[in-house]
């Protein structure tokens, strides 16, 4: 008799350093279907599949696969046996092509050499079949992020995956980009080909699954019908507790201007052109706008990770020069940036080395040796405030969660005690829970006179958390708005502006 599922996991377990991650979790995928996994940072969901894709071995538990049991392995044996992951952050040789990236380890030869014509042929046949437009023959590095991903579903689908695993794929997409893929993966569904979708975006996940499970704390709490669901419903699910508000309630007051940004231009493309503003003290200001209006570059060219070309920087009253990012913290300035994988953590390293790293020379004694005891004692100082969920702080940084790294980075930040934090998607990839707590830590922050200028391509957020609004257009800024007379249409015209 046929299984009604493609994919089933039963009773799964697992532990590491003695702490139990994922605790009797059962999910089953049907065939033809879109299966949203959703949980906090840390729920285990990144877990669970690693052990479904052989990376981890559960401890306890089963999979099956069309009705049959099956334990992979290694990624290796997954793929040749129909269960495929396109992960959050790409793993692809950048410097060769399409094709070679799609077929990599697996050329198909003629006699003793690669058969270059059928896998021509048989790239553009997958990319017919899903529907998509790009050049087989283009080099990788030369895609953007979205062309890429397409190009890691192609390999997927060329294993003759029954089952693929999307990881966060839309975290760095367009809107364009992300109907584009919602395209891809509907045309998967109607091969009969089971999708698990990972996403910590409600919007997304109403739009596109058909099933949403949700694990909490390493447990299995449910799966429904999404049709059977609203926002507040998986919420609850997700935290054990209704967030009646997404954000937390304002009461702090903006005081007297503590910086002034004046006619500040930035060389090389891209470019930032003659802008100007002010900060408050106590205030968040938010800087909206579209990918490419320049709202990184603007915030990298104030903490000195951007050369500037012209303008002032006036901090209290007196001209400063963050020439670069050592200045910059001399000053008192911290940077939380976009791309924490790339540019915020050190992956190979401990948590209490990514928390003093920022503050290194100040655990140094008369002779130059690291006073290792301080290090750990601001470390966990940090942890507790920050409530990162860790076995220890010797854990390597790259084994939390994306919401608790994020909170490791705002930590180290944080033991310098800066005067003005520059945040940059600060609760990118982070879940709903993880999303409070740093709307409530920053929150805390300008309360104690601390000043706060956050990017977010995220409207909602900025109308919920900001005091007010600067809308970036083209590397200008097309205007600053109090956050409480503005709409999302206002905002989005100004987007506009300079294009």
């Amino acid at each position: 008799m046929k299984n009604d599922y493609l994919l089933q996991i039963k009773h799964l377990s697992k532990s590491f350093s003695g702490v139990k991650v994922l605790d009797d979790v059962e999910i089953s995928v049907k065939p033809g279907s879109i299966h949203a996994l959703m949980g906090e940072n840390g729920a285990g969901k990144s877990t669970l599949m690693k052990c479904l894709f052989g990376i981890y071995k559960q401890d306890e538990g089963s999979f099956y696969l069309d009705g049959e049991e099956f334990n992979f392995t290694d990624p290796k044996d997954a793929l040749e046996n129909g269960v495929s992951m396109v992960h959050q952050e790409l793993n692809q040789v950048l410097q060769r092509t399409v094709i070679d990236n799609v077929w990599l380890g697996r050329y198909p030869r003629k006699g003793l050499f690669v058969d270059e014509k059928k896998m021509y042929e048989d790239t553009v046949k997958l990319f017919n079949s899903i529907g998509v437009e790009v050049d087989p023959t283009a080099k990788l590095a030369d895609l953007s992020v979205s062309e890429r991903q397409m190009v890691e579903i192609v390999k997927a689908v060329s294993y003759e995956a029954k089952v693929i695993v999307l990881d966060e794929p839309t975290s760095s997409l367009t809107e364009n980009e992300v109907d584009k893929l919602f395209q891809i993966m509907r045309t998967l569904k109607k091969q009969g080909i089971g999708l698990i979708y990972i996403s910590h975006k409600m919007e997304e996940i109403f739009t596109i699954s058909d099933y949403v499970s949700v694990l909490r704390d390493g447990h299995y709490i449910g799966t429904k019908k999404t049709s059977e669901l609203n926002m507040d419903t998986i919420i609850n699910m997700m935290v054990g507790r209704d967030l009646e508000h997404r954000f937390p309630h304002k009461a702090h007051k903006v005081g007297e201007t503590v910086l002034e940004v004046k006619n500040l231009s930035t060389y090389y493309k891209p470019y930032v052109k003659d802008v100007s503003f002010e900060l408050r003290k106590g205030e968040i200001l938010g800087i909206s706008g579209l990918v490419g209006s320049r709202r990184t570059e603007l915030i990298e060219a104030i903490f000195g990770a951007r050369t500037k070309a012209s303008g002032q920087l006036i901090l209290n009253g007196q001209e400063i020069q963050n020439n670069n990012t050592v200045q910059a913290i001399k000053n008192g300035f911290a940077l939380i940036t976009e791309e924490r994988r790339e540019t915020g953590i050190y992956p190979v390293s401990d948590i209490t080395f990514n928390s003093t790293i920022a503050n290194i020379d100040s655990y140094k004694n008369k002779i130059g040796l690291l006073q290792n005891s301080q290090m750990q004692k601001d470390t966990a100082r940090m942890i507790e405030k920050m409530r990162v969920k860790t076995p220890s702080q010797k854990e390597l940084i790259r084994a939390l969660s994306g919401g608790n790294q994020q909170k490791v980075i705002i930590g180290r930040w944080l033991l310098l005690n800066p005067d003005i934090l520059l945040m940059d998607e600060p609760t990118r990839g982070i879940d709903v829970g993880a999303k409070y707590e740093i709307y409530q830590l920053m929150l805390d922050l300008v309360s104690q006179g601390k000043s706060i200028i956050m990017v977010s391509s995220e409207m909602p957020e900025l109308l919920g958390i900001t005091d007010r609004i600067g809308v970036m257009s083209n590397g200008q800024l097309a205007g600053i708005v109090n956050t409480k007379d503005t709409s999302q249409e206002e905002l989005f015209k100004m987007t506009t502006k300079y294009l």
